[in-house]
């Protein structure tokens, strides 16, 4: 039997990170599991640049404000929900937190852009996939659905 406790759900707020988002609950549901969801704000540096801290402000409170609207109250007290804000390279904040809090799936969309945006911008999603120390779905958008609404 499969034992799922923590759900981790990266989000950057995208259509197919909500679609990601739909099969956690699913998941959270069907295993009574805790969902963590995780944005990570990533700061663009320019050389000899930094952002002023009040547009770090904004920008932090404008993620926290997206976060809390991604689930009800109720949600959050039935899935022992974590709401989390973190800074830094998204694919590297999300393989630590999942280190770090013994996650035990990892769920989120992906935008399955071409092959050549895919080479010069890469993909968070399949960086997540190869240094992930857990097993990671990841949801297109569309998709095959197996979750009725």
């Amino acid at each position: 039997m499969i034992a799922l406790k923590t759900i981790l759900v990266p989000t950057d707020f995208s259509e197919p990170s909500a679609n990601a988002l739909r099969y956690a609950r699913a998941f959270a549901e069907t295993f009574n599991t805790a969902l963590h969801l995780l944005h990570v704000l990533e700061v663009p540096v320019f050389t000899g640049w930094e952002a002023p801290p009040l547009v770090l402000e904004d920008l932090e409170q404008g993620a926290r404000n997206q976060l809390e609207l991604l689930l009800t109250a109720e949600e959050r007290q039935k899935f022992r929900a974590q709401l989390v804000l973190l800074t830094g390279s998204p694919f590297v904040e999300i393989v630590r937190y999942a280190r770090e809090k013994d996650v035990d799936l990892i769920v989120m969309g992906t935008h399955g852009r071409g092959p050549i945006a895919h080479m010069l911008l890469g993909s968070v999603a399949e960086k997540v996939v190869r240094k992930a120390p857990c097993p990671v779905l990841t949801v297109r958008h569309p998709e095959h659905e197996f979750i009725m609404p």
